[in-house]
């Protein structure tokens, strides 16, 4: 999938500052998946074998996990898709029809959990 979808549609934007984040889930951080990304995105690359480490069981403190996954999720699947293709509409459907109003929410969200775990040290 990083190979056939996702780099060649990176290639059609400007991504020399774009940061690549993700679990670390052990299909996720596979020696050529992370060679790949490395070459991709240099030390931009949030990951457990990535030049910033990813926090062990993080999912509190990262927005893709609490909010992206699962509101894309119930949007792309709420009308059953029945094909690889249905499925891929949906997503990039859904993907492109987020607000940025949506993303400074999840950000004001993200900094008020920040808050409490700097206050409970």
């Amino acid at each position: 999938m990083n190979t056939n979808v996702f780099i060649p549609e990176l290639n059609n934007h400007d991504v020399h500052e774009l940061w690549f984040q993700q679990d670390g889930a052990t299909c996720h951080t596979a020696r050529a998946t992370i060679g790949l990304l490395k070459v991709t995105f240099g030390d931009r690359q949030i990951s457990r074998f990535g030049s910033i480490n990813w926090p062990p069981r993080s999912s509190d403190l990262t927005p893709l996990n609490y909010f992206l996954w699962g509101y894309v999720k119930s949007l792309v699947y709420a009308d059953k898709p029945q094909t690889l293709d249905h499925l891929e509409d949906n997503i990039r459907r859904v993907i492109a029809d987020i607000r940025p109003q949506n993303l400074e929410k999840v950000i004001e969200n993200w900094t008020s959990r920040l808050d409490y775990i700097r206050a409970s040290r």
